[in-house]
């Protein structure tokens, strides 16, 4: 078993003041440095994803701004990945895939935002390609939706994405439930 943490987009445009702030991201980000801590205790291989927009019509993060930046409380340490990506899917015109092949990863730890964007695409493409998938149902973060005239709540968000992965794509546990599974 070779396992690595995917850290996803947490990011301060997510946070208080952010240009796109999600419900509850500190809780999120607190229960992904248990993770992190965890990994790097053991000295296992993590992985940051930072998005970067590239589209014209964004309203966050953008390039040159400080909404970028990972958030302090995850922030990477010297020798961590950071891999830049400019869509949803974490593995999308990214070196991803080629860097859990390097450290020949068969598990994959996933935390970080958002749940039912990024957090979503990236668990069912790693499952697509044949990584067993753990999702830390606690350290990631969502909004509330519309469509059609009908409103969700982040907390109906969240609940509706972490049930659609859980059992095919993914366990879905709480961060320290994972970490006791691993250790």
């Amino acid at each position: 078993m070779a396992v690595a943490l995917l850290v996803i987009d947490i990011q301060k445009d997510y946070f208080p003041g952010g240009r796109m702030p999600l419900v509850n991201p500190e809780s999120a980000a607190t229960a992904a440095k248990k993770l992190l801590d965890g990994f790097r205790s053991h000295h296992w291989p993590v992985i940051f994803m930072q998005h970067v927009s590239l589209n014209p019509t964004a309203s966050f993060f953008l390039p040159d701004t400080d909404g970028i930046a990972i958030h302090p409380l995850v922030a990477p340490q010297t020798g961590e990945t950071i891999l830049v990506k400019h869509y949803p899917n974490s593995f999308r015109e990214t070196r991803l895939l080629e860097v859990l092949q390097q450290l020949q990863v068969t598990e994959l730890v996933i935390s970080g935002m958002m749940t039912h964007m990024c957090v979503d695409a990236s668990t069912r493409q790693a499952f697509d390609l044949g990584l067993s998938c753990f999702v830390a149902y606690d350290a990631t973060a969502t909004r509330s939706l519309q469509f059609n005239g009908l409103a969700t709540s982040a907390t109906e968000v969240q609940t509706a994405f972490l049930s659609a992965l859980n059992g095919t794509y993914a366990l879905v546990q709480s961060a320290a439930s994972i970490l006791a599974s691993l250790f």
